[in-house]
Parts: C-alpha cells; sequence; structure tokens
C-alpha cells in the first residue's frame, strides 16, 4: 500500500484530527450524529434474540440496557486505549450482529421439559460469550499467522452465510415472532402489512438524496412502524409503568453455564470477527489520516483486535453480547470531518447513561415484532449482500468456485434440513446445526486443502 494514503484525508478532508479538541458545541453535534448511526444497530440483536427465545419484557428490556451500558465502556476502552487493550482512534463499539444465530442456538440449551428457563438459557448464553472471546484475544497476538488462514474468500463465504442464516430470524419476527406462534397469529395479514410498511418506509428513505434521511432511514421506518403499531392498539405503555428505578449493572446475574458445543460455534464468530475488525481499523486510520502500515499500525490493529476480544469478555460479565468496531462510523468520519477520538469520550459517555435508566431499554422492548422484523430482514439481507460483495473482489478461478460450493452446500444444507444430525451424537449435532459453524469450517479446510493447478491461458 502506498505510504502517502495514509495522508490523503487529513490535509484536505478532515477538520480535526485524531489529537484535537473540537469546541464543546462541535464535539456535541459529532458525538450526537454518531449515536444515530449506531444506536438501533446497538439495541437490535438483543431485541432479535429475546424475541426468539421468547424472554418476557423485565429481561428483555435488561438485555437492550445493558448493551447499551457496555457499548459505552467498549467504546470508552478503544478510544482512550488501556495499555495494550483499544486502537486510540476514534472507534466505536457495538453489540454484533455476526453473533446472533450461535446466541439462538446456546440460548435452546436453556430448554427444560419442552419449556424455556431463561435464567439457565442466559447462563449458557454468557458462557459460552465469555469463553469463545479468547479465540480473538489470542488472534490479536498472532495476526500475521490468522490472515493467511481466514483469506478474503472465506471470511466472505462465512459473512454471506451469516446473514443468510439471520434471514430466517427476520421473517420469523415479520411474522409475528414467537408470542404470535404462542397465539396464533403468526403470519397473520395485519403483521406482514406492517412489517412491509417498514420494509418499504426503509427502502425509500434509503434511496433519498437527502443524506440525512439517508443515514436516518432504519430509525424513521420504526417510528413509522411503531406509529401504526399504536394505532392497532399493539403497543401497551401501560406495561412499563411499574419499571422507573435506576438499572444497576449486576455483574454474572444470570450465572454461567458451560457448553462445548456453543463454545466452538461462537468461537468460529470471533474468528471472523477479528479479520473483519483488521479491515475497519484500516479504514477508520486511513480516514483519520493515520499510518496505515509499519510497526505503529501494527500495533494499533493488534490493541483493536484484542480489544474487541477483550470488550466481548467483559460484555458477557455484564449480561451482555459480544461486542465488534462499527463499519459505518468510518463513513460518519468522513460525513462530518471530525477524527478527534475525544469526540468518543462523549459517545461513549452518552451509551453509558442511557444504558443505566431501565426506561430506556423496556421502551424499546415495546417495538412489535413485526415492526423489528421489518427492519431486520432488509438488515440481514444487506450482510449477506456484503459477503457477496467480498466473494466478488477475489479472484473466482475453479478452486474458489469448489471452495464457495462447498461451503454454502454444508452451510444451507442443516439450516434448511435440520433433521439430517437426528442420528449423530448430542455434541456433534449442537455444534453443526448452525449453518455458520458448518460452512465456516468447511471453508476453512476446503481453502487449506482443496489445491488445483490451473492450467495456462
Amino acid at each position: 500500500m502506498n505510504k502517502n494514503m495514509a495522508n490523503n484525508y487529513s490535509p484536505k478532508e478532515l477538520i480535526y484530527g485524531l489529537n484535537d479538541r473540537p469546541p464543546l458545541k462541535e464535539t456535541l453535534f459529532a458525538a450526537l450524529q454518531h449515536l444515530l448511526a449506531i444506536f438501533v444497530a446497538i439495541i437490535t440483536p438483543p431485541l432479535i434474540i429475546s424475541s426468539a427465545l421468547g424472554f418476557d419484557l423485565g429481561t428483555t428490556g435488561f438485555l437492550v440496557s445493558m448493551s447499551l451500558f457496555v457499548s459505552g465502556i467498549a467504546t470508552f476502552i478503544q478510544c482512550h486505549k488501556l495499555g495494550p487493550v483499544g486502537t486510540g482512534l476514534l472507534c466505536i463499539q457495538g453489540t454484533s450482529f455476526s453473533f446472533i444465530g450461535p446466541i439462538i442456538g446456546a440460548g435452546a440449551l436453556g430448554m427444560v421439559s419442552g419449556k424455556l428457563n431463561t435464567e439457565l438459557a442466559l447462563s449458557y448464553i454468557f458462557g459460552a460469550c465469555m469463553v469463545a472471546s479468547v479465540v480473538e484475544m489470542l488472534i490479536s497476538r498472532l495476526l500475521k499467522y490468522t490472515r493467511k488462514i481466514i483469506t478474503p474468500l472465506v471470511s466472505g463465504i462465512v459473512v454471506t452465510l451469516i446473514g443468510m442464516s439471520l434471514i430466517k430470524a427476520g421473517i420469523n419476527s415479520c411474522g409475528g415472532g414467537a408470542a404470535a406462534q404462542a397465539n396464533g397469529t403468526f403470519g397473520s395479514l395485519t403483521n406482514l402489512a406492517l412489517a412491509t410498511l417498514v420494509l418499504v418506509s426503509i427502502i425509500l428513505f434509503n434511496r433519498s438524496s437527502n443524506r440525512f434521511l439517508r443515514m436516518s432511514s432504519i430509525v424513521l421506518g420504526l417510528l413509522i412502524g411503531c406509529g401504526v403499531a399504536i394505532g392497532l392498539n399493539m403497543i401497551n405503555f401501560s406495561e412499563i409503568s411499574s419499571y422507573n428505578h435506576f438499572n444497576i449493572p449486576v455483574p454474572f446475574k444470570y450465572g454461567l453455564n458451560f457448553d462445548i458445543s456453543a463454545i466452538i460455534s461462537l468461537g468460529l464468530i470471533y474468528l471472523i470477527t477479528a479479520i473483519e475488525a483488521y479491515g475497519d481499523i484500516t479504514a477508520n486510520s486511513m480516514i483519520s489520516g493515520e499510518p496505515v502500515e509499519g510497526p505503529v499500525f501494527i500495533k494499533r490493529a493488534s490493541g483493536g483486535i484484542l480489544a474487541d476480544g477483550f470488550n466481548s469478555f467483559l460484555a458477557a460479565i455484564f449480561n451482555s453480547f459480544p461486542n465488534s468496531i462499527f463499519a459505518q462510523n468510518n463513513g460518519m468520519i468522513q460525513l462530518t470531518g471530525v477524527a478527534s477520538r475525544y469526540v468518543g469520550y462523549f459517545i461513549a459517555a452518552a451509551l453509558v447513561v442511557l444504558g443505566l435508566f431501565p426506561i430506556v431499554g423496556l421502551i424499546f422492548s415495546l417495538i412489535p415484532d413485526p415492526v423489528l422484523g421489518g427492519a431486520t430482514l432488509l438488515m440481514f439481507g444487506t450482510v449477506a449482500a456484503a459477503g457477496i460483495k467480498i466473494i466478488a473482489s477475489t479472484r473466482l478461478n475453479r478452486k474458489a468456485i469448489l471452495v464457495i460450493a462447498l461451503s454454502f452446500a454444508m452451510g444451507l444444507s442443516v439450516e434448511m434440513v435440520p433433521g439430517i444430525l437426528d442420528q449423530m451424537p448430542e455434541t456433534i449435532k449442537n455444534i453443526f446445526s448452525s449453518g455458520i459453524t458448518t460452512g465456516g469450517l468447511t471453508a476453512i479446510l476446503a481453502n487449506a486443502f482443496i489445491h488445483i493447478k490451473e492450467e495456462q491461458e
């Protein structure tokens, strides 16, 4: 990479560099724009997981609050840099979509006599998230070796499988989620029409030439959906009338349980997330006018990936889900021209404060499943499209086609026909029941062991 690339943005595009301190008014304005870009993305994974596993309103609200709280701490660590942990960039962290599938699978281990035990389900989830996070921390120390194993082709395949697998969760929400399945209204015209309204609204706002409408498309789509849902009496605000206290984070609130299959499934996602974090840190460094190669950059990238894993470990302690670096904030730095990491302190503080007030989480927990489904269906499709884009950026020779074909065949087969594993031992069944895990492991092994001598053209 050209060494001058690091300075492409600094003199021409940036108003405030990495270590500049903008005036308070401009700092707050930049922080607010970052918050608008990430807020929905942070709260959506716990809402989707809670919907899929059928958690009650109080549990869902608490999980949403803790996601905001932990994202604030994680963002501070990335921006401030604590010893070797963190990037020292304006690097925002939030709850990751990539882990939703395996987390739902881990939560299903809490099923007792045909009924889900919420506390047991969450203990398995947080136990697996905590142990598996060590994978990403180890990768941060072995960065140059792991990049040879997780190539762009492998990464693209896994990201595509993540999106494809999550579409199932999205369409379930469109139909009304677990509650609708229980009361017989799943897939009703009202639910599907509401989900469609949200989906179409987001698309219309997203295609607007007005950059503010485009940036706020998901928020606006959710607001429209919630407005209609209120008119249809699908939201009952009286349910939160008794929740007006201050939220005190309680480490290990649900305890910890460990399952090897859940740990392996999540460990693979941490492996992929580490490589994605490397790409996000590279882009952030370049946009911020910082080096994108050499010892300073390698130290920064290693610290950022280490923080990714450490923050996810911390998230499990405080009853939240794995965190990752948010790529969308790189675009926000370009948009505002503000790369100052001090802006990150204000973003972190705002997220922590929002997480400490349970009313915030509880209000968002009232979003009806069809409204959430209309938004997430598009988000998950976008994840799959991003994976396809990564695959398309690689050289698609005969080996690549074989790796792609084999990985998708194995990954999607267990998603479409889960009964294929019914005769397997329970541990094997739990490990390979996730299409992400099966397809991802297939991609890694196929890419490593399939060798084809290309014919000379």
